[in-house]
């Protein structure tokens, strides 16, 4: 479980707010602080007032699994295998089982044959595959993934959401522009100008947005 108190950043602010473990979308238009609260979430910034706390204990970087929204942002290591084996690096992981871990996370995504190419001469979509399997190869409790999806194609789409619910992460925070994605979800909060619009399940959020752009094309077409 997340825990939001007072909090204060740039033009966030957002008194209190608890995400529950499972998966909650985040939604919002172009400037809403969306991509800002996934990083302070994930530890990547500290917030200027109150806090963040995740199980009870402060967010700090290096914890959660994190997925920017630009591919090329991703990437710390110019090889794929090394940007595979980073995290497990960090960790300590023993040489033998590193590799074979490494190894493993690729075949789940098919990028296998691509481990000694360099990143530049990755597509948009391996990319943000390898971002992912950096994710989640340590096992990450805690996931926040920006706008990742926006990058895939439908296949593609279908097997990250398969690797991400078989990843054994307990809680996971996702931006994402798909509104039938965000519908699927246990949660889903709305940003607005900085503020948190709505919160809560599905039906309870997305019943406020019938007339907006953020009401799932679905349930558009079939009301």
């Amino acid at each position: 479980m997340i825990e939001i108190r007072d909090l204060g950043y740039r033009s966030l602010r957002i008194g209190h707010l608890v995400i529950p473990d499972g998966t909650t979308a985040l939604i919002g238009t172009n400037g809403s602080g969306k991509t800002t609260l996934l990083r302070l979430l994930a530890g990547l910034a500290p917030p200027d007032t109150g806090s963040i706390t995740v199980d009870g204990t402060r967010a700090v970087p290096g914890c959660a699994g994190f997925v920017d929204e630009y591919p090329d942002r991703n990437a710390l290591f110019s090889r794929l295998a090394d940007e595979l084996a980073a995290p497990l690096r960090f960790r300590r992981t023993p040489c033998e089982e590193l590799d074979q871990r490494v190894r493993e996370a690729a075949v789940t995504a098919g990028l296998d044959d691509l481990l000694e190419r360099t990143m530049d001469t990755l597509s948009g979509g391996e990319k943000v595959m390898a971002a992912l399997l950096s994710a989640l190869i340590s096992s990450p409790e805690t996931l926040f993934l920006d706008e990742f999806d926006s990058h895939l194609d439908y296949d593609s789409l279908v097997l990250a959401e398969d690797l991400i619910s078989s990843s054994g992460a307990r809680t996971v925070v996702r931006c994402t522009q798909n509104m039938d994605l965000a519908a699927q979800y246990g949660r889903v909060i709305v940003l607005h100008q900085g503020r948190v619009f709505r919160a809560g399940s599905p039906e309870e959020v997305f019943s406020a947005l019938e007339e907006t752009c953020c009401y799932p094309f679905s349930r558009r077409a079939f009301r």
